[in-house]
């Protein structure tokens, strides 16, 4: 079959990545600042609930968005990177075992910068929290960096524009290859979800 654009991002996923995205540079942003340190605890609440709809949706989303389909061991990373360094990558409908790797790291280290903040605001912990929180964090600004890196090298390597895939949810690929429904109802209850986390923790 010859490839062509086929649905491969659902809204879910699509919704949660620009969210996080969002939170994680205005959370950074306003880390060092006690004028905006109501919202910098907002944002790191909302990340948090993010991803655990994340993790969930990681084994009941649709086939891309699942854990078990780019969670990838050692040597497929290592074979994927060496098919970049030869400028020959391998070609994955959904994400690469790199862009997977860097998904896993993302979300392990936004929930650990997450809890550190939750605890150093109710006053667990100290002074030492304090450093591991931006440790973390400066970790997960690290694995940005070089994601958003990935995802311009591929971007280029494939001549395929990998970031208006995850704002149209396509990407090439043959006709049987693609997800049946973008999951409309499902990124309703996302919304949902997070706006009334929002309203609970605010109020």
């Amino acid at each position: 079959m010859t490839n062509q654009p086929i649905l491969v991002w659902d809204l879910p996923v699509r919704i949660f990545h620009w969210l996080l995205a969002a939170c994680f540079v205005g959370a950074f942003a306003t880390g060092d600042s006690e004028r905006w340190r109501d919202i910098h605890i907002m944002l790191g609440y909302t990340m948090l609930i993010l991803i655990a709809f994340r993790v969930l949706w990681g084994f009941i989303g649709s086939r891309y968005a699942r854990f078990v389909d780019f969670v990838r061991g050692p040597a497929a990373v290592k074979d994927y990177v060496l098919s970049l360094l030869r400028l020959q990558p391998a070609h994955h409908v959904g994400h690469n075992p790199a862009g997977g790797w860097a998904i896993a790291l993302l979300l392990g280290l936004g929930i650990l910068t997450s809890l550190a903040g939750w605890a150093i605001y109710n006053d667990i912990g100290g002074h030492w929290l304090e450093e591991v929180h931006e440790a973390l964090a400066a970790t997960m600004l690290t694995v940005v960096i070089v994601h958003v890196a990935g995802v311009v090298s591929g971007s280029l390597l494939h001549g395929e524009n990998l970031v208006r895939a995850m704002v149209n949810g396509h990407k090439q690929g043959t006709p049987d290859a693609a997800i049946r429904s973008a999951r409309p109802l499902a990124s309703a209850l996302l919304l949902a979800w997070v706006a009334l986390a929002g309203w609970w923790i605010a109020s």
